[in-house]
């Protein structure tokens, strides 16, 4: 009889569950790494040639700030025909490339298997670039985490990986673009965690770091070293400045929920428009143009709006003014479906009300500027501490770590509240996909068999005739599904299960035949007691089975037994520990005792 799992050997546990094969994915990534810096150093030179052509009508790849082009007709019909371009790129290209970016790289990753289409590649940096070329209020970082994703998507697929693997591979080229736009390495590894990986393992963690490392040592010859914003702001806080930074964090949380509502708002008007969706971008791109006719520097990615907040190189008039005039136009552009990022502009919009705070707070307006983009950042993506790192390796400056860990963790707290999804899962939701983003410990791994297996089992002897099997299952008394089958050295001969009985009644005779002549020749799969759950419950899904038998290694006696109820209940256990809640000092009456009692005694241990 062939068993499952070999009765001699232990299996083979650890702290991890990566083997060398992680050694392959960081020479892969290595290569990937090269590949989203590349992707990042194309991306900008397009954006700033395409910046250019459009509002100076040269061909450079200068970047250019729109604070100095002057408010003309062409403001208005500039980005009106750059979505439209957008729009029938989409259309008749691939509708990926509509939104922001990271949505669609968590969809790749969760739904699609991580695998991306050659010419998302090729068409989201293109449209992205046309986007913000023409005046969109939009930031780089997006497009290159699509762009950098699909460059490791594709390159894996190329080999035979696993789904996981791939996953590692896009992840990283992500992680690799965004640490050469902004020179942010740990901040990208972090951002890799929190956002797209959806599992802290070694198997994804090392091969993400590695490529962010390459990304990092190619950045100074291909965009420049240092930091991207240079800032040494300093903070001399009074007793009441703990207060003040989660003032500062509670304003950016609020000020990121309205933001979220009011786009999803203002996508929901869109969906009432009685035009194709193709057209929705030239509508927004209107609205672009109209904006800037207010405020120019509200047009394009603005980072010279954030170096002159942190630097204080700003009147009060203007920050309002660009405050107010980018949160509307970035609002309706992206709603309207046109492409681009949300980094850059969260960046600006926290960092905005952050100086306007600092009017009425002590120290630099640029120091609460900085702290500002980081809660804005940390509490509108639900990644706080990538904000943090972000905010630190962005400006160089390490020495506001503190308040800034108590904005973010603040503004975070405050969206985690108030809003169910984030601004980048509310468009995953709308697409019929729900995403959790709470890593945990499977219970499954902390468990033994011995833990969760019925030890009272009922048996069937491995030599009992079919006919009596027939007469077993067929009386009125209440049997289980199936019983293990015992044979003379009480060892398991096999599984009986109630259905193959009442069948064999139907077949041909069956005088003399026992159950161990009908089942013997079938595979078991057994369990052991000192094996973990998982490791069983792995098994019971490859083999489709909802009864297993638990023996032990030496003997292969049985001891034990383990059905798909026994592993549900785990579950059930496992919820009880966030669910119930017990006082084990102070007053306590008899009933609430009694109650605690009665709870406890059917939970597993954890």
């Amino acid at each position: 009889m062939v068993r499952s799992a070999s009765a001699n050997s232990l299996p083979r546990l650890g702290d991890f569950t990566t083997d060398r094969r992680v050694l392959m994915l960081v020479a892969m990534a290595v290569v990937v790494g090269a590949g989203g810096a590349v992707a990042a150093w194309l991306l900008l030179r397009v954006i700033a040639l395409t910046t250019n052509l459009v509002w100076l009508h040269t061909f450079s790849v200068q970047s250019l700030s729109l604070a100095a082009v002057k408010p003309d007709a062409w403001m208005v019909a500039a980005p009106a025909l750059g979505g439209l371009v957008i729009g029938l790129m989409a259309r008749f290209g691939s509708e990926k490339i509509r939104g922001h970016g990271i949505p669609e790289a968590i969809e790749a990753i969760l739904i699609g298997g991580s695998r991306m289409q050659p010419k998302v590649a090729i068409l989201k940096p293109l449209s992205s670039a046309i986007s913000i070329g023409s005046g969109g209020p939009f930031g780089a970082e997006g497009p290159i985490i699509m762009t950098g994703g699909a460059i490791g998507s594709l390159f894996a697929q190329c080999f035979s990986m696993s789904a996981a693997e791939r996953k590692t591979l896009l992840v990283a080229g992500a992680s690799a673009g965004m640490t050469a736009i902004f020179g942010t390495p740990v901040a990208a590894v972090l951002l890799a965690v929190e956002l797209l990986l959806f599992e802290w393992k070694p198997r994804s963690l090392i091969p993400v770091i590695g490529a962010c490392v390459v990304s990092s040592a190619l950045r100074p010859l291909l965009i420049g070293s240092g930091a991207l914003f240079p800032f040494a702001g300093h903070l001399d806080l009074p007793w009441w400045g703990l207060f003040a930074c989660i003032g500062v964090g509670v304003v950016a949380g609020l000020q990121s929920g309205l933001l979220t509502g009011l786009l999803y708002k203002m996508e929901d008007l869109f969906g009432h428009i009685p035009l194709h969706w193709m057209w929705w971008p030239a509508i927004g791109g209107l609205a672009v143009g109209l904006g800037g006719l207010i405020e120019p520097r509200a047009l394009g990615v603005g980072y010279d709006i954030i170096g002159d907040l942190l630097n204080d190189h700003i009147v009060l008039s203007a920050v309002v003014l660009i405050l107010l005039v980018k949160s509307a136009i970035w609002i309706i552009a992206l709603a309207s479906g046109t492409s681009g990022g949300v980094l850059a502009p969260l960046l600006i919009f926290g960092g905005c009300a952050g100086w306007l705070e600092g009017q009425l707070l002590p120290g630099d307006h640029g120091v609460w500027a900085l702290i500002g983009m980081a809660a804005m950042m940390g509490g509108t993506m639900r990644s706080p501490l990538t904000a943090i790192l972000f905010a630190a390796e962005l400006t160089g400056d390490f020495a506001l770590i503190g308040p800034l860990l108590i904005a973010t963790s603040a503004a975070y707290a405050l969206t985690v509240l108030l809003l169910k999804r984030s601004i980048l899962t509310e468009k995953i939701a709308r697409r019929g996909q729900h995403v959790v983003r709470e890593y945990s410990i499977d219970p499954f791994e902390l468990l033994r068999v011995s833990e969760v297996m019925v030890r009272n089992v009922d048996t069937l002897p491995a030599a009992m005739p079919i006919d009596e099997a027939v007469s077993f299952f067929s009386s009125e008394a209440r049997r289980h599904k199936s019983y293990p089958l015992i044979d003379a050295d009480a060892q398991v001969a096999g599984m009986v299960a109630r259905a193959d009985v009442l069948r064999w009644r139907a077949e041909s005779p069956h005088e003399g035949e026992s159950l161990f002549d009908r089942v013997s020749d079938r595979s078991l799969t057994v369990g052991y007691p000192d094996e973990p759950v998982s490791h069983l419950a792995d098994r019971m899904v490859l083999a489709d089975i909802g009864r297993v038998p638990i023996v032990e290694r030496d003997t292969q006696r049985l001891v034990g037994l383990v059905s798909r109820k026994d592993l549900l209940r785990i579950r059930a256990t496992a919820k009880s520990t966030e669910a119930n809640r017990v006082a084990f000092f102070g007053r306590r009456t008899s009933s609430q005792s009694r109650d605690e009692a009665s709870a406890s005694g059917g939970e597993l241990a954890l």
